[in-house]
């Protein structure tokens, strides 16, 4: 009989200290925090991601510290000419040699528009954000501009510009000049640049053009026949290189660095952002890995 009690006590004893075990068990599972992801070190002096559906900050890193933007600039070159009335991006524009003369004189990006070519304002958009065309932001810039001579419209236009930037809240920008190439005086933020992004993507015929990794335009030339113009390829290399990437623009300068407006989506939900003074065009990539990879680990 002693025998069968003693049994009786060691099964309770033991069912006991498992129940005891057990719950120390949910208890340390219960109180161990989840893991947080570690915050990304980018090489970029200025950096910003949020998420584009709430709006919500998701990383800053000096995010309002002005900087120049390079060719980041023509997101607004573009915004602008999309905001305009009745536009019609089927709409010729006929290239002058006042755009080739600017960018072989300045040593920039182009888009190679032959003059006297008649260019779509669609194919023009294409050539602004793909190959980064300075070219081609001229063209967008003398056709919507106002005024009685080039430099008239072009003032205007960068005006409009200025005006826009103004009301989307961009409290830290300003442009003077259609493209990046200004005199000093053209600057942004991470945080702004983002703002404005965020704001171009909601047109359709601006996240066709941007998600494009190659495009390739028929123009009409001046004697009415048609030309094949080379193949334009998208600076930005995240669409080749990150999952779910589908825009938005390079930008690079002497005093800009390498800079990137970045946006991709995943699962249904796009994070977007911006670094600027990065050290070469393959770390500029890598910056804004880092940080999509970090904005989508975050709750929106």
């Amino acid at each position: 009989m002693k025998t069968g009690i003693q049994g009786i006590r060691i099964r309770r004893a033991a069912a006991v200290t498992a129940t005891a075990s057990a719950v120390l068990a949910a208890g340390a599972l219960t109180a161990a925090p989840a893991q947080a992801v570690a915050t990304p070190s980018i090489v970029a002096k200025g950096g910003f991601v949020m998420d584009d559906g709430t709006g919500k900050t998701l990383y800053a890193k000096t995010a309002d510290t002005k900087r120049s933007t390079g060719s980041t600039t023509k997101i607004m070159t573009a915004k602008v000419v999309l905001a305009q009335p009745k536009l019609n991006l089927d709409a010729k524009v006929t290239i002058q040699k006042a755009y080739s003369d600017y960018v072989v004189k300045n040593n920039a990006s182009q888009a190679h528009l032959i003059v006297g070519d008649k260019v779509t304002v669609r194919q023009l958009l294409y050539g602004l954000m793909l190959p980064s065309g300075c070219d081609a932001a001229y063209a967008l810039a003398d056709k919507y501009g106002s005024g009685s001579t080039r430099d008239a419209r072009v003032k205007s236009f960068i005006g409009k510009m200025n005006s826009t930037a103004k009301s989307l809240g961009m409290t830290n920008t300003h442009f003077d000049s259609f493209d990046g190439i200004g005199k000093g005086n053209n600057y942004s933020t991470p945080r702004d640049l983002t703002k404005l992004a965020r704001s171009t993507m909601k047109s359709a015929t601006f996240r066709t053009v941007v998600k494009t990794k190659s495009y390739t335009a028929k123009t009409v030339t001046k004697t009415g026949s048609t030309r094949t113009m080379g193949k334009w390829t998208n600076t930005n290399t995240l669409l080749s290189s990150y999952s779910g990437a589908i825009g938005v623009k390079t930008g690079s300068g002497p005093q800009a660095g390498a800079c990137l407006v970045f946006a991709a989506t995943r699962n249904g939900r796009t994070v977007i952002g911006t670094v600027l003074a990065s050290s070469t065009y393959a770390q500029r990539a890598t910056d804004a890995t880092k940080l999509l990879n970090y904005g989508f680990a975050q709750k929106g």
